[in-house]
Order: C-alpha cells, then sequence, then structure tokens
C-alpha cells in the first residue's frame, strides 16, 4: 500500500488554531496603533492651525484670518488679504484649509470644524482683510468613537492646545475661545 502525502485534519486544525490566536492577539494592537496615529496627525494639525494662524496675523495688521480658505489662497482678493504679492507663499496647505467649501472637514479620523471670531472694531484696509478676526477656535472629534479616536482636541488664538478624554471637543466661551477652565479642556504639554 501507497502511503499518501498530505496534511491531516487534525494538522490543519491546529494551524487553523494558531493563525486564530495570532488574529486575535494582532487584531487590537494594530487598532491602537491606528488611533495614535490619528490622534497625533490630529495634534499636529491644530498645532500647524495655530502656528499659520499666528504668521497670518503678524502679516494681516495684527488681526487672525477669518476662514481657513483665506489662508490656503490669500492672494488677490481684498477679502483676505489686500496686499499679499501673488508670488509669495500660502500660510497652509489645501489639505487642512481648502479654497472653497465647508468650515467641517474630515481627515485622519477626526471631524474637523474652523468658528471665526468676531470682527475687530476697526480695520485698516490698506493693510488687514475684511475677513479679519480679533478670535478663532479649531475642535477635532472622531468620526467614529473609540475606533478613529478616542480623545477630542481644540485649539485656539491663544496658542491653547487641550483635549477632552470623553472624545467631545473642548469646551469653548462665547467668546470663540477655549474654556481652559472646564475639566473637558486639559491643556496638553
Amino acid at each position: 500500500m501507497k502511503k499518501q502525502k498530505g496534511f491531516t485534519l487534525i494538522e490543519l486544525l491546529i494551524v487553523v488554531a494558531i493563525i486564530g490566536i495570532i488574529a486575535a492577539i494582532a487584531i487590537p494592537s494594530l487598532l491602537r496603533a491606528r488611533v495614535s496615529a490619528n490622534e497625533a496627525a490630529t495634534i499636529g494639525d491644530i498645532r500647524t492651525i495655530i502656528s499659520a494662524q499666528a504668521a497670518y496675523q503678524s502679516a494681516n495688521g495684527g488681526w487672525y484670518s477669518g476662514s481657513l480658505s483665506c489662508m490656503s489662497n490669500p492672494f488677490g482678493t481684498v477679502v483676505c488679504f489686500p496686499s499679499y504679492p501673488a508670488g509669495a507663499p500660502t500660510f497652509l496647505d489645501n489639505t487642512l484649509a481648502p479654497t472653497a467649501g465647508p468650515t467641517t472637514v474630515s481627515k485622519s479620523g477626526y471631524q474637523r470644524v474652523y468658528t471665526r471670531g468676531n470682527p475687530p472694531g476697526v480695520i485698516n484696509t490698506n493693510v488687514s482683510g475684511t475677513d479679519a478676526v480679533t478670535t478663532y477656535v479649531y475642535l477635532a472629534t472622531p468620526v467614529t468613537a473609540n475606533q478613529t479616536g478616542v480623545r477630542g482636541f481644540g485649539g485656539d488664538h491663544s496658542g491653547v492646545l487641550c483635549f477632552s478624554s470623553a472624545g467631545v471637543a473642548p469646551a469653548t466661551l462665547a467668546t470663540i475661545a477655549l474654556n481652559t477652565t472646564d475639566p473637558t479642556c486639559v491643556p496638553l504639554q
């Protein structure tokens, strides 16, 4: 009688069981890594917005931009920036500041919302665009809580960046600023 070559049913079941155990260990780690990457990208983007707004403020007569689209396309419009040279660099790229469309953007598993503050009382339109504001706040919340992100984040004109461990946006004040005294706004170091 010839001996047949191949695997027995028991050997195949053992291999499948081992693969299942490895997958059960690896998948939660991969999901945590994705959440961590989304949160890190969101924190980096908020810091970029804060830095870009500071640069815009220094070039725009001391006022912040009322829309992120003005920061990605400040050229040739009095609304954004009356005297910005056509060959000069932009303040933000289009992934953070769409040139047109909504103020709510979904990126890296987070829903991001830019809220403009009040316009200044008096604007020198030779230096500052009419879209100028005195304050702003940028908030980010997970698209799907505990899957795309765990914490909510926010940044404002003061340079503060804070998070909410509950996955909601940090609390804001009526003056369009983060409420740093609220427990949902824990400052990041």
